[in-house]
């Protein structure tokens, strides 16, 4: 476990490892929740889909394609809970492959009309 205060800027990295040089890492979702094994009931969006829910999010510039960086502000759920629980998924792309997920940023979902 990480300990930290209530609204305490949070760090994170992640960083991909493979021989192959031309990959890039790219967050798509991040998911809070109490619970370590339920990321459905009880959760609390950081980012869905590279479209940022949290307003204390951020990403941050990496010089290396193959590392991903972002940040966020402590939180916790309600009282009753003593911890917080995160969940990312993260998508790996070719490099400069501007029509693969990586490059789409945030990309919203809207659903079709099913009207006459």
């Amino acid at each position: 476990p990480y300990y930290v205060d209530l609204n305490q800027n949070l760090f994170l990295q992640a960083s991909l490892h493979s021989s192959d040089p031309n990959l890039v890492v790219f967050v798509d979702t991040c998911v809070a929740s109490p619970d370590p094994s339920n990321f459905r009931t009880l959760t609390y969006e950081l980012i869905r889909s590279g479209c940022v829910k949290d307003p204390t999010y951020s990403s941050y510039y990496s010089p290396y394609s193959d590392v991903a960086r972002f940040s966020f502000n402590s939180f916790s759920f309600i009282n009753r809970y003593p911890s917080v629980y995160l969940q990312c998924e993260l998508v790996v792309c070719r490099y400069n492959d501007y029509s693969s997920r990586c490059y789409q940023g945030c990309v919203s979902r809207f659903k079709r009309n099913a009207g006459s």
